[in-house]
């Protein structure tokens, strides 16, 4: 029962609806079937399979609101839910930003499901992890990783007319591989709406393949340096930019968005030329659901043109305090790139270091959007082209906004971490300490 039709999710949100004595209500229902397989050492240490649905009601008598959820649907449960859901809102407090249901939209259909990924089995998550473990057995090195898919539903309905639903499957892959001696180590992760994407024997490979090639890094100096970065490696750091483009955190004062003595840089110049970043939930390679929690559309929008902000986003509170549209953040964020691929970058690097990943990246300015963190998994050093030793890693502190000022070159765009990335050649990139992680 975990995913159900279009119609099936009407039918249960329209007697939710029916229930309800409030002046307004609204209600979700959401659903997921999955299943996953991590692996450790070698070995399959768990695997499972998840199906689970629940629903939420949010009942308001004027500015107060009530929400209560259930994974009961019988008529009973769906009456208590409701009911519960209006008695706490008779005993919260007003809320200064409500703001009234949405009546009826129109939606783009969206392309976010894929009946392939839909029908993985248990049989076919073990075929995907042997071929993984194959890498690794044959290598003589040690693997350690996880394999996910789930389809999922979500559907919303208000006592205004508004309804909306989306179905949509994933799949993610993500592994670590290790020498024996634990010297040198390499990684790979990976996520796709269609599992034909998703080759595992060939991420393996790439993950195998660094873990050999870290073995015996060398330490060199910390300082600025042109680097070439992997696109989870520029997903990593670019992730925290995106969630500066709001407006109101940006009108507050509170992000990197923000002008000293008021109001915010939106269309100022903030990056290099070539930076261009959009989102469009109807992308076919990292599509998303086409309306937000509230019922809002989700189009196409261009957040950055040539370098220059040219959108923040506005929630339907901040946007009437402005008096603007709305406009919701998506999550299928795209920075567009050229034709180029990882290795003719680093064949046009004369001098430079290659970064697999970062992790336990920290905030250290919000406002400039400084960071600190860690290389792992594979930093390389890079002369005349070629890739000539293993290095040890590195701290850094950067901010994406300066780095995406210095950007020399960005190849060809891939679905990883946070959106659709380009691996990208920045100049000036500034390293300040050794690691002794590997």
């Amino acid at each position: 029962m975990a995913i159900l039709s279009k119609e099936e999710a009407q039918a249960i949100l329209k007697k939710v609806i029916g229930f309800s004595k409030a002046d307004s209500c609204e209600v979700s229902l959401s659903g997921s079937d999955g299943g996953n397989i991590r692996y450790a050492r070698n070995a399959v240490s768990t695997a499972g399979q998840i199906s689970t649905m629940s629903l939420g009601v949010s009942s308001t008598f004027g500015k107060k609101t009530g929400t209560a959820t259930i994974n009961e649907f019988d008529d009973a449960s769906l009456q208590k839910v409701v009911k519960r859901a209006e008695e706490l809102a008779m005993l919260a407090p007003e809320n200064p930003e409500f703001m009234p249901p949405l009546g009826p939209q129109t939606f783009a259909e969206s392309n976010t499901y894929n009946a392939k990924t839909a029908a993985i089995t248990p049989d076919t998550r073990a075929e995907m992890v042997g071929k993984s473990l194959s890498v690794s057995k044959a290598a003589g090195l040690d693997a350690a990783g996880f394999l996910e898919n789930a389809t999922r539903f979500n559907a919303i309905m208000n006592s205004k007319g508004l309804f909306a639903y989306n179905k949509g499957t994933d799949v993610s892959f993500s592994v670590t591989i290790r020498n024996k001696q634990g010297t040198g180590s390499g990684y790979v992760e990976q996520g796709f709406n269609d599992v034909d994407k998703m080759d595992t024997l060939a991420l393996s490979k790439i993950a195998a393949s660094k873990a050999n090639g870290s073995a015996g890094a060398k330490a060199i100096e910390p300082g600025k340096y042109t680097v070439i970065l992997e696109p989870l490696a520029a997903s990593d750091i670019i992730g925290n930019m995106f969630r500066g483009f709001d407006a109101r955190s940006a009108d507050e004062g509170r992000s990197f968005m923000s002008k000293k003595g008021g109001g915010t840089r939106l269309g100022e110049q903030l990056f290099s030329e070539n930076v261009n970043i959009y989102s469009d939930p109807m992308n076919t390679e990292i599509p998303s659901s086409t309306f937000t929690g509230e019922g809002l559309p989700v189009t196409r929008t261009q957040w950055v043109e040539k370098g220059v902000v040219k959108n923040l986003s506005y929630s339907r509170y901040w946007a009437a305090q402005k008096n603007v549209q709305p406009l919701p953040f998506s999550r299928s964020m795209v920075i567009e790139g050229g034709t180029q691929s990882l290795e003719d970058l680093i064949k046009s690097t004369e001098k430079g270091i290659l970064v697999t990943r970062f992790w336990y990246i920290r905030s250290v300015d919000p406002q400039t959007l400084l960071l600190t963190g860690l290389t792992r998994d594979g930093t390389f050093y890079i002369e005349n082209g070629e890739i000539k030793f293993p290095i040890k890693n590195f701290r850094f502190n950067e901010s994406p906004v300066i780095m995406l000022n210095n950007v020399e070159a960005l190849g060809k765009p891939v679905r990883t971490g946070s959106g659709l990335i380009p691996p990208m050649k920045i100049r000036d990139f500034t390293f300040t300490s050794l690691s002794d992680a590997i």
